[in-house]
């Protein structure tokens, strides 16, 4: 981790939300994406892990869908450094709501919730987590009833093609 990522990230509380994405958009301008291998389809670099937060630089050479997933309490802000990607949380009774972020735009998403992201292939992005990640649960539905099962936080979340047909999702 180079100081000035080190020097960012330093804190003595779990950042919020909002406070995530700024570090994340903070983090990007110390990042030179020309210098990033293209090879594969795509990989995670840790910039830093403290006690308070942990941030990872994604890249998405191949499109991928992270299909519906908690953060097991960690609040998560994410900059994109290029490309497009989309940010939707788990609707129950309402309409589904997509947001879509491009180069340069941000946001966040609380520890409480449950969301799923779909990355365009070329996508480059920063993720901050606050509290750093314990866990990630997977959601799909499973004989009518959705269904959470606990992963690793260094485990890539599985797609949830039965959550999204129940959901509508194409």
């Amino acid at each position: 981790m180079s100081t000035d990522l080190a020097a960012l990230a330093a804190t003595h509380r779990p950042y919020e939300p909002e406070e995530c994405a700024e570090l994340a958009r903070r983090a990007a301008e110390l990042v030179d994406i020309g210098e990033l291998p293209r090879s594969g389809p795509g990989g995670y670099v840790l910039l830093w892990s403290d006690e308070h937060s942990i941030a990872w630089l994604n890249t998405w050479w191949e499109a991928r869908d992270t299909g519906f997933h908690d953060h097991d309490g960690s609040a998560v802000g994410v900059h994109v450094l290029a490309g497009r990607v989309s940010n939707e949380g788990l609707p129950i009774g309402g309409t589904r709501r997509v947001g879509i972020y491009g180069a340069g735009e941000s946001f966040s998403f609380p520890g409480t919730g449950i969301h799923r992201m779909d990355h365009e292939a070329g996508a480059i992005t920063i993720h901050v987590y606050s509290p750093p990640l314990r866990g990630i649960g997977h959601y799909e539905v499973v004989d009518g009833f959705l269904r959470r099962t606990p992963g690793s936080p260094d485990e890539a979340s599985p797609p949830s093609p039965g959550l999204r047909e129940a959901l509508g999702v194409r």
